[in-house]
């Protein structure tokens, strides 16, 4: 057990007769000394080097880093995002720090895609891509966000990018083979969608002369490949 001693009040110690005869002394030496550690204390920080002053502020952000990660794992997502929000601000005016914030971005991404704003993990991906256009885990969360959305030509094209930066990607692989019928349907879909708005506008047209659309009929020329419009009633 710690025991605290009781404070003693400065008027209840009886000052010894050396120094009150010396008092001004003591005093003078006293200023000097104090002056003197106050410059050491305010010359601190000019001491210390650029490169150290970068070190320091990157193990901040490393521990504010692994602080997000271990919420993470826990199902924390919205502390999570707040402490890579952290790490990002440690480091907004490190220019070493490119590798480090490319990565917060990313984690960032990954706490949106638990959360399901996928749009928020597009923007967030994107961040890290600048910073760091090889960084396969961002292309692949990035690949997964649009793949929610639907958006699966572009789900894609970051498949295809990270598999040209890691060959061996599996996950990239087995995810263009699933999505490729994905992407083909939905192009039918959309051609059958514009094909049918362009039939809506020209019966509006045409039913002003008592006919429609279906009154035509396109004929492709084998030889030519070239398509010929007959009229039929």
């Amino acid at each position: 057990m710690v025991v605290i001693e009781p404070e003693i009040a400065l008027e209840e110690v009886e000052k010894p007769k050396v120094l009150q005869e010396s008092s001004s002394f003591t005093t003078t030496t006293s200023l000097r000394l104090e002056d003197g550690v106050g410059s050491e204390e305010d010359s601190f920080d000019d001491a210390l080097t650029e490169e150290q002053l970068t070190e320091m502020t990157l193990k901040q952000a490393n521990d504010t880093k692994a602080e997000g990660n271990k919420l993470f794992g826990s199902g924390q997502y919205i502390k999570a995002l707040s402490q890579y929000e952290l790490t990002l601000e440690i480091t907004s005016d490190v220019p070493s720090s490119i590798e480090v914030r490319s990565m917060c971005y990313a984690n960032r991404a990954a706490c949106f895609l638990k959360l399901e704003k996928y749009d928020d993990a597009i923007k967030e991906c994107n961040e890290a891509l600048e910073l760091n256009p090889s960084y396969v885990k961002a292309l692949l969360r990035r690949a997964e966000a649009h793949e929610k959305l639907e958006h699966y030509e572009e789900s894609i094209a970051d498949l295809k990018k990270s598999m040209e930066l890691d060959p061996s990607n599996d996950q990239a692989r087995k995810g263009i083979r699933r999505m490729e019928p994905l992407a083909a349907e939905k192009r039918e879909k959309l051609k059958a969608e514009m094909i049918g708005k362009l039939k809506d506008m020209g019966n509006s047209i045409l039913g002003r002369f008592g006919m429609n659309v279906d009154n035509f009929k396109a004929v492709k020329d084998p030889n030519t490949g070239s398509y010929s419009i007959s009229f039929q009633k």
